[in-house]
């Protein structure tokens, strides 16, 4: 099973992840936890040069930078893990992608798709789980924390309400569910695991 867990910054996908991991490796699943951009050495390296405050990247470097990433994450970690029977959690995908340089830099979504066509190969996830929160409230999250705020994290507040709208559009496609992120998150991860189940015995 492959599961894609996306949403704007702040809205608790790492935390949901974690907590999906837990329930399912209680279950008896082998799990591999992974994010985009990063996974492999490659892709970390381009992690940072993409969310570097000091770089002005223009949108279409974007868009082929986090291709060029998923590449290599989907050859070198993705499909080996799938092959060998294990469930992949998955912070961000193709998703992420037409959300960010789509919907919030304009983008065209067709272009884009092509763009990460190339770079999976065909592959799907089983499911996508799409958390959605206000920007106000993700944007009191982020502040909340220690690190500092980067690239991406730094837009101006109609960049990431646009891309908020994206992810809830791409929610309509098959294989997608929207969760509220405002729930607890133990309450959040529970739901998450019920959808993961069900989608699981529909796929087997």
């Amino acid at each position: 099973m492959f599961v894609v867990v996306e949403g704007i910054e702040g809205s608790g996908k790492s935390t949901l992840i974690g907590g999906l991991a837990r329930r399912l490796e209680a279950a008896g699943q082998s799990v591999v936890m992974t994010r985009e951009p990063g996974g492999t050495a490659v892709g970390d390296a381009i992690r940072r040069i993409f969310l570097d405050r000091s770089m002005t990247i223009a949108p279409l470097t974007e868009a082929l930078l986090v291709n060029a990433a998923r590449a290599q994450h989907v050859e070198g970690v993705i499909l080996p893990a799938l092959s060998s029977g294990r469930a992949v959690l998955c912070d961000r995908f193709v998703d992420s992608t037409l959300a960010y340089q789509g919907y919030g830099r304009g983008l065209d979504l067709g272009l884009l798709r092509e763009i990460c066509d190339l770079a999976v190969g065909g592959l799907k996830p089983s499911l996508v789980v799409v958390l959605d929160l206000p920007w106000q409230a993700a944007r009191e999250r982020l502040r909340e924390r220690a690190d500092a705020a980067d690239r991406v994290e730094n837009e101006d507040d109609a960049f990431h309400e646009r891309v908020r709208v994206g992810f809830v559009e791409l929610a309509r496609s098959p294989d997608h569910v929207l969760l509220d992120a405002t729930i607890a998150a133990e309450d959040l991860a529970e739901r998450a695991f019920q959808i993961c189940c069900s989608a699981g015995n529909a796929i087997s």
